[in-house]
């Protein structure tokens, strides 16, 4: 079972759940707290899958020579609050109580600024393909850490808040299959 502190940091019984501080987080304006779970992919270089990059972009070590894609990344802050790896592995980058830098430009039910009011979860993959079996497990139990927590009512895809800009996590994504394991109720956008 994984359990979310006071302080917005998660442990697990069952599986570590990896803790690697980003720089890229801020506070959340006074008396806001998350009611939106925001669901990303992300893939580094683009489409490969493995590796220790995402970490580095999200604490600000991405060595843009290490790859050419890595230019374009060139002085890029951004974080999320998670990452789950394709086995199911969770790392944590930002407390759920801070404002990770994920959502960019967004606008969610007429509010913008969807940073201040969601937590982030990145899934390591990509719009055309699959995700495992092991994600969909991961982010459910994430999820419902999350919603025993928090006053979470909704959960949106990046391209649902940002659908100018953004298209993830994507059609592979199964929504069904993952609000099919979340318990409670956790409106899908």
């Amino acid at each position: 079972m994984i359990e979310v502190d006071a302080d917005g940091w998660c442990r697990s019984t069952v599986c570590a759940i990896e803790r690697i501080a980003s720089p890229n987080f801020d506070e959340r304006p006074d008396g806001v707290e998350p009611f939106l779970l925001v669901v990303h992919n992300i893939s580094l270089p683009p489409g490969e899958f493995g590796g220790r990059f995402i970490d580095a972009l999200f604490t600000n070590r991405l060595e843009r020579s290490a790859h050419p894609y890595f230019v374009e990344l060139d002085g890029l802050q951004v974080s999320a609050h998670f990452l789950v790896r394709r086995d199911g592995a969770i790392a944590q980058f930002v407390s759920c109580n801070a404002r990770a830098w994920h959502a960019g430009v967004s606008r969610f039910e007429g509010r913008e600024r969807c940073n201040d009011f969601s937590i982030g979860i990145e899934l390591e993959g990509s719009d055309d393909v699959a995700f495992e079996t092991a994600q969909y497990a991961s982010l459910s139990s994430l999820a419902n850490a999350l919603m025993r927590r928090y006053p979470l009512v909704a959960v949106a895809g990046h391209s649902d808040i940002a659908p100018e800009r953004k298209t993830d996590p994507g059609p592979c994504f199964d929504w069904k299959l993952f609000l099919s394991n979340v318990e409670g109720e956790l409106r899908h956008a």
